[in-house]
């Protein structure tokens, strides 16, 4: 009896379908582990803007040049960037992980005389798309990430969707 070389139908089957398994168990992970690290470095850019506006505010006494109460007066980036760069921070991240606007926001208008006594940096998340707040966790990666006054007041938590 002459050996065959090479597989038989069955067993590459068989290979296949393990291959289909393992691809079915990876590739989901591969997708989450991505949008957790685009998360990640939102979060860490949302704390280099809030340190350099921070620092800034300690030398005017004042934010303004930023609950769930979000301040209502829109600061630009171009309006933070002049502010900020490059003595409180070398360059201020233009966009979010997820290559969004950011929105920027304090409690009085940039320049103005009041001095803002709060402010706020928020990131639209995966879906560039603004939510309706909800102070604490939250668990999509669509989900907004809000950072005021030195803690995130809307941030993600657990396993992400």
């Amino acid at each position: 009896m002459k050996r065959q070389k090479g597989f038989t139908l069955i067993e590459l089957l068989i290979v296949v379908a393990i291959i289909g398994i393992l691809a079915a168990i990876a590739i989901p992970n591969l997708l989450t582990a991505m949008q957790r690290s685009k998360q990640k470095r939102t979060m860490a850019d949302m704390r280099s803007i809030a340190t350099a506006w921070e620092a800034r505010a300690t030398d005017t006494n004042k934010y303004n040049a930023a609950g769930v109460t979000l301040p209502g007066t829109s600061v630009t980036l171009a309006q933070l960037q002049n502010g900020l760069q490059p003595t409180y921070i070398k360059r201020l991240p233009a966009k979010d992980g997820w290559s969004n606007n950011w929105e920027f926001a304090a409690d009085k208008s940039w320049g103005g005389a009041t001095a803002a006594q709060v402010y706020m940096v928020r990131s639209y998340g995966k879906d560039g798309a603004a939510d309706t707040p909800v102070a604490g966790p939250t668990t999509s990666f669509n989900s907004d990430i809000i950072y005021s006054n030195g803690s995130f007041v809307q941030y993600p938590e657990g396993v992400q969707q």
